[in-house]
Order: C-alpha cells, then sequence, then structure tokens
C-alpha cells in the first residue's frame, strides 16, 4: 500500500526533497537515483500497479491523476521547491501537469519533452528546464560509436567534456610542456591512473600510455582530440 506523505515533514526537509510525477522508465530511473544520492523523493503516478512496485523503493509513492489542482493539493506538491513532470506520452497530462506545478509557484521545475513542439510548449508554460531524454542519449551515444571516446557530456553553447584515452604525442610529457590547449584547443582537466581513482590535472601532470582523461573545450575540438589515438 502506498505511503501518505507528511507534507509538514517535508515543509522543513523541502531543499533535500522532490516530486517525480510520472513513474515510467525516465520518471523511475530518476526518482530511484535521487533516493540512492540521500534525497526524500515524492513518486505519483496514475498507475496503481507501478506505484505499488516502487512504493517500498521511494520515501513516499502515491496513486494520483496530477492534472487535478485538488489532488496535487492535498499531496503537498505545491510546498515543494523542485519537481519534476517525467509523463511521456500523454502530451496533455504532461501539459497541464506542468501548468499546475508553475501555478504553484514551485522555484525549481523540470519537464521531458519528447518533441521540439513539446518543448516549446512546456517553455511557454514556464517550466524552468525542459530536457529531451530520448534526443540527448541518441546524440551521446552517436559520439560513442563514432569515435574513440569513452564517455561523452555536452553541454549549451558548443562545449563538452569527454573521457578519453592520451594520444601518442602528450604521452610522457608534463601538460605544460604538451602545449595542448594551443595546439588542439582542449583542456586536461582529469586524470586517472590504472587503479585509482581521479584526480585534477596540473601543469606538471605528466601523462602515461595507461591512464585515462578528461578533457574540456568546444565540441568539435573534444572529438578531434579523442580521434588522435
Amino acid at each position: 500500500m502506498a505511503r501518505k506523505p507528511n507534507p509538514r515533514k517535508r515543509r522543513t526537509e523541502s531543499r533535500s526533497s522532490v516530486v517525480v510525477i510520472g513513474l515510467g522508465r525516465f520518471g523511475r530511473a530518476l526518482a530511484l537515483e535521487l533516493v540512492d544520492e540521500d534525497t526524500e523523493v515524492l513518486g505519483i503516478d496514475e498507475s496503481a500497479e507501478v506505484v505499488q512496485a516502487l512504493s517500498g523503493s521511494l520515501t513516499h509513492a502515491v496513486r494520483a491523476d496530477s492534472t487535478k489542482e485538488d489532488a496535487l493539493r492535498q499531496l503537498g506538491v505545491h510546498e515543494f521547491d523542485r519537481a519534476v513532470v517525467a509523463i511521456g506520452t500523454d502530451l496533455e497530462a504532461s501539459i497541464l501537469t506542468a501548468s499546475l506545478l508553475v501555478s504553484f509557484g514551485i522555484e525549481n521545475v523540470w519537464a521531458k519533452a519528447i518533441s521540439e513542439a513539446h518543448g516549446r510548449i512546456l517553455t511557454q508554460l514556464g517550466v524552468h528546464h525542459v530536457v529531451y531524454p530520448e534526443h540527448d542519449m541518441g546524440q551521446r551515444v552517436a559520439h560513442l560509436v563514432r569515435g574513440r571516446m569513452l564517455d561523452y557530456i555536452e553541454f549549451e553553447d558548443d562545449f563538452a567534456m569527454v573521457k578519453t584515452n592520451p594520444p601518442a604525442d602528450i604521452i610522457g610529457l608534463p601538460l605544460s610542456n604538451s602545449a595542448v590547449r594551443s595546439r588542439y584547443g582542449i583542456t586536461v582537466v582529469a586524470i586517472k591512473r590504472p587503479g585509482e581513482g581521479f584526480t585534477y590535472a596540473t601543469p606538471e601532470t605528466v601523462v602515461e600510455a595507461d591512464d585515462t582523461i578528461i578533457v574540456a573545450g568546444r565540441t568539435r575540438a573534444t572529438e578531434r582530440f579523442s580521434e588522435l589515438q
């Protein structure tokens, strides 16, 4: 049976609490990851089966119609500072739910969009952060498949960070002598020795063949650098 949230308790802990509405694949993965990071999560979904499956994993899991203002207020959703609309294919429910959260004055509202048009509507409603998980993941995987990157994260304004192996021409040299920034337009920001964790790179860091490095720079520059191996 789903546990009913305690609004009074959540009000005092709002900085470490998030409401996730829509517990499909994306919402479920997000909610569980937040719980793993010691964040209290109120999960809301229309499916009793979904709620029952997650009732022992989330702080609170509740069956409710998120398009109804009274239902959300009864759950104390308006008291949260952070909310995520993770509803996927039901565009009407996504838009109505997001509109309600914005009207509540919640400081940070995230919403999943499945198309550019959907995202534009969410932005026009006042949603603070619109995410495109399928598009972003497809773009990320495309970079990994195309090149020799070990991992890839792209930010706005054409900036990316890439985990890769070092090219031969910087191996055995301190970073200050390898001139990677002037030659390739990237910065080595972290380095990982075999069997060790990542540490910040310094100008004195000597890169070895077995190292893993993280570089940052313009997207195309990081791609070109990762292809030098």
